[in-house]
């Protein structure tokens, strides 16, 4: 009798674990949607935004520390970098076997311009939340980071 209701009390833990991941599914796809709009005034998608940010944030990084920062793989990071290159926001010096890659003037002023109007942005989502909160999801959201990096 026990093992059942341990086992009947596993399975509305796990439920409760994927309602929760839904949830959490639905709201960043939702915030990517809603962000990929609101760049859409500096013709920036998030992903542009990102790389934009990442660099000025670093001022130079190797395309290997960008892809680490951005979790994408180096190859996939060479297409977006050639856009943003032709767009003129960024340069990429080669040196030895290693590609830098930093902002130009262009690059950093468009940093200027969109980096605290984005965070402005992405912090309005959070104002349902009193900051007793947000310090509590913080925490949780960094309890699950670390269980799911080991």
């Amino acid at each position: 009798m026990e093992h059942e209701l341990e086992a009947k009390s596993d399975k509305r833990d796990e439920r409760l674990a994927l309602l929760i991941w839904y949830r959490f599914s639905r709201i960043y796809s939702q915030s990517v949607r809603d962000s990929e709009l609101h760049l859409k005034a500096w013709d920036l998608t998030v992903a542009q935004f990102d790389v934009i940010a990442q660099i000025g944030l670093n001022k130079r990084l190797t395309q290997g520390q960008l892809a680490e920062k951005l979790l994408v793989t180096k190859g996939n990071i060479t297409q977006l970098l050639s856009r943003l290159e032709q767009a003129g926001f960024i340069q990429r010096e080669q040196e030895w076997k290693v590609k830098h890659v930093s902002l130009t003037d262009k690059g950093k002023a468009l940093y200027e311009q969109v980096v605290p109007v984005q965070e402005r942005f992405q912090a309005s989502h959070f104002e349902a939340l009193d900051r007793e909160e947000k310090e509590q999801l913080l925490h949780l959201l960094k309890k699950l980071s670390a269980r799911t990096t080991e």
